[in-house]
């Protein structure tokens, strides 16, 4: 049963009523139970493998490499205490000392998809419940068991009640934290027309959103490179999770005269990957749901009538194992569509699925052209043995994430997770789960009666004495990311001090 408005609000009361305990407690306590969630978490990550693969359909290895990505972050948050410590400025002003604090914002939100149930959540908990804030997870309907299982694990390292709770729902449970003055920032991952709509709605109520929306990643093979890896590296990034991940390549650009050599070796090894159930040693498994399933088939059924060329078509494919009946599940194998162009719809709407589009350029920079034209930008890869195309690719390329010869351009934990064009509001992983606050303790018989703060984005809060509070302060670079690149400026140097302040 989904939450209605009332179970939804009771979720986000707990919260609230849990997050003063919470934030007070020390930073010491925080980490030593981060580092018991992360033991139990070693020990028993095949249990929830096996969930993740049952529910969604994923094959086993794909589960299991979800949750260990999901823990390099559990393990970056065990450093917080590094990461939350302020800043201190002696006599920034005459007679005038400034610091800063980072403290939690309060209860928080976490809108996770349906293709990674536990890494996504595991993108942001960590990170939130480390500085202090106490979390709604609302996971996809699709498969929630995951998040279940990620808060009983919680609560078995010792997480007070209330700090991380589980709200099953779809868009009134959404509605609700979207809505709720009590929820302080917002984080969603899924398609763009949802993150406009978390962004846009979220923002009135002054909340801080991070809205991660669509991709349609490109992988560049220019004519020296090495066709054999190229072709291996298309098909894990083409059709792992069965093409259900938002930095998959769905889209192969080849230049040149390579591309008949090209596809006929990623013909070859596409039609040797095994479907069927995830557990018993396949390349892929199901879809996650029937409509799911017809939906990428639809683009199939287009591609071919807008005259591509069907080369490897997954409406039609042999299951592996006895015990797989095709009539019994969402099953579409891996489809490889060549002589794609730009205008066809299966060149330009995100499929999510198990398809890759062949387009055939003549040069680099028509291959450039096309990537830089296009509305996506998650993810880029070029496979090449020329180091100086290499790095113009790197330099001139208007992606978040590049790859040079690594198709799927994921950073670690402690790097930034850059995004392209379908993100709103930028932030840093720390700062969207804390607030700086800037003391100024008042020179002798001066003090400053009012105070404007430099910040972007947001509206100067009231002075409160002489504690001055914001959000924060950042800057980043064009390509953005979720996870920060955020500066923290000294805060002398955003105020402007009115009617008698020290000089």
């Amino acid at each position: 049963m989904l939450a209605g408005a009332a179970d939804a609000q009771a979720v986000i009361d707990a919260a609230r009523t849990a997050f003063p305990g919470w934030r007070d407690t020390s930073l010491a306590k925080r980490v030593d139970l981060l580092f018991r969630f992360r033991e139990l978490l070693n020990a028993r990550k095949n249990e929830l493998a096996e969930i993740i693969t049952a529910e969604h359909g994923k094959v086993l290895p794909d589960a299991l490499g979800e949750i260990s990505r999901g823990q390099e972050v559990v393990e970056f948050a065990c450093g917080i205490p590094h990461l939350l410590k302020g800043g201190f400025s002696e006599n920034a002003s005459t007679k005038l000392d400034v610091f800063s604090l980072r403290q939690p914002l309060g209860p928080v939100a976490i809108i996770a998809p349906f293709n990674f149930p536990a890494m996504v959540p595991m993108w942001f908990f960590p990170i939130a419940i480390a500085a202090g804030n106490t979390v709604v997870l609302k996971p996809s309907e699709k498969d929630p068991t995951a998040a279940i299982w990620l808060a009983r694990l919680w609560s078995e390292a010792g997480l007070p009640e209330g700090v991380l709770n589980v709200l099953q729902g779809d868009k009134v449970a959404v509605d609700a934290l979207l809505d709720s003055h009590d929820i302080k920032a917002v984080s969603f991952v899924g398609s763009t027309p949802i993150a406009r709509y978390v962004y846009e709605r979220g923002t009135t109520t002054g909340k801080r959103v991070q809205a991660l929306g669509g991709a349609k990643n490109h992988a560049v093979v220019l004519p020296d490179a090495d066709l054999d890896l190229a072709a291996d590296a298309m098909v894990n990034a083409g059709f792992g999770s069965a093409g259900e991940r938002c930095m998959a390549i769905s889209v192969l650009v080849a230049v040149g005269d390579i591309a008949d050599e090209l596809v006929a070796k990623i013909v070859e090894r596409t039609q040797r990957l095994k479907i069927g159930d995830g557990t018993s040693g396949t390349d892929m498994g199901p879809l996650v749901t029937d409509t799911h399933r017809h939906r990428v088939a639809s683009y199939i059924e287009a591609g071919a009538a807008a005259g591509a060329t069907i080369v490897v078509d997954g409406r039609v494919i042999e299951p592996y194992g006895a015990t797989v009946d095709l009539t019994d599940g969402f099953w579409l194998g891996p489809t490889v569509i060549d002589h794609v162009t730009p205008e066809m719809t299966v060149y330009t709407d995100e499929i999510f699925g198990p398809v890759l589009s062949v387009v055939r350029v003549d040069t680099y920079d028509k291959a450039l052209e096309l990537i830089n034209a296009n509305p996506f930008g998650n993810g880029t890869a070029i496979f090449t043995n020329d180091g100086g195309a290499a790095r113009r690719f790197q330099n001139e390329v208007e992606v978040g994430m590049i790859g040079i010869n690594v198709p799927i351009p994921v950073p670690m934990a402690y790097y930034s997770f850059a995004v392209g064009r379908m993100f709103f509001q930028i932030l840093g992983a720390i700062a969207e789960f804390e607030h700086t606050e800037a003391l100024r303790p008042p020179a002798p018989r001066q003090r400053a009666a009012t105070t404007e703060l430099a910040t972007p984005g947001r509206a100067a809060m009231e002075c409160l004495g002489d504690f001055q509070r914001w959000g924060y302060l950042m800057a980043c670079h064009a390509l953005g990311s979720p996870y920060g690149c955020q500066r923290v400026e000294e805060a002398a140097r955003q105020m402007r001090y009115k009617a008698g302040a020290a000089r």
